[in-house]
């Protein structure tokens, strides 16, 4: 369930009401921690979400946020301070997408991809960084992607965003590793998810025959490379990409 911790930490996962960010909920909590996390209007799988950290152990703390807004995330900070005490843990997966070929993507599918998938993180981790300064001890996961490295027809936007994060990563990295804080980022390739459900199964049939280890990952397994990440011995890893694609992003 995620490697034993040395202490509770209160930690807050974005788009936490599925999928990945769900599976990143629960084994937090399941590893000990204090979890909030936030959703953008899923109110069922909010629910959900809940209930699995619950049955895993962990106290969750499910917040209606939209963090493309800078108001609304600072809200959800002060509610989780008040509930749950500073943030420790920060994961950063929330994300959409809204794919079209580049020249007929419209500036309301770039803007709104770019705005959620990396401008949120920015707002989170500029509300979050100066407590753990304070306190010197920081964890802060962005989730990317394989196709930010790789690209992707069809989804310009969103593998600009994940590329974004990234640089957003490092930046950080290299800003808070004195203060006892680290800034990683996971790429996960294709993971079995309500988003890509949705696909085609063309796509599905693509993706497996091109994934070596020949099948989608499940959102588990990005969630096991997350809680080490935000674990206390993983302190001397930084500014680090981790792969979790079956090594569909091999050499990138």
């Amino acid at each position: 369930m995620g490697p034993r911790v040395t202490g509770v930490r209160t930690a807050f996962v974005t788009g936490g009401s599925r999928g990945i960010g769900r599976a990143c909920a629960v084994a937090l909590g399941a590893a000990g921690h204090r979890v909030a996390f936030c959703y953008a209007s899923d109110h069922d799988g909010a629910k959900e979400t809940q209930a699995a950290i619950e049955r895993a152990g962990g106290d969750g703390l499910a917040i209606q946020t939209d963090v493309a807004d800078p108001a609304a995330v600072d809200r959800a900070f002060g509610e989780i301070e008040d509930a749950l005490g500073p943030v420790e843990l920060l994961v950063n997966n929330a994300g959409i997408a809204a794919d079209g070929l580049v020249v007929r993507m419209t500036d309301e599918q770039w803007d709104t991809v770019l705005r959620t998938n990396l401008t949120g993180a920015f707002h989170t981790i500029r509300r979050a960084t100066p407590k753990m300064m304070r306190a010197r001890f920081g964890r802060i996961v962005n989730v990317s992607s394989v196709s930010g490295q790789t690209g992707q027809a069809g989804q310009a936007n969103y593998a600009a965003a994940k590329a974004g994060l990234v640089g957003l990563t490092r930046s950080v990295a290299r800003e808070l590793a004195s203060r006892g804080v680290t800034c990683n980022a996971v790429a996960p390739g294709p993971i079995v998810t309500a988003m890509t459900e949705a696909l085609p199964d063309d796509w599905r049939a693509w993706a497996t025959a091109t994934v070596p280890a020949g099948r989608l990952g499940d959102p588990d397994e990005v969630a096991a490379v997350v809680t080490f990440l935000c674990s206390d011995p993983a302190g001397y890893v930084t500014g680090a990409l981790v792969p979790v694609d079956g090594g569909l992003g091999m050499g990138h």
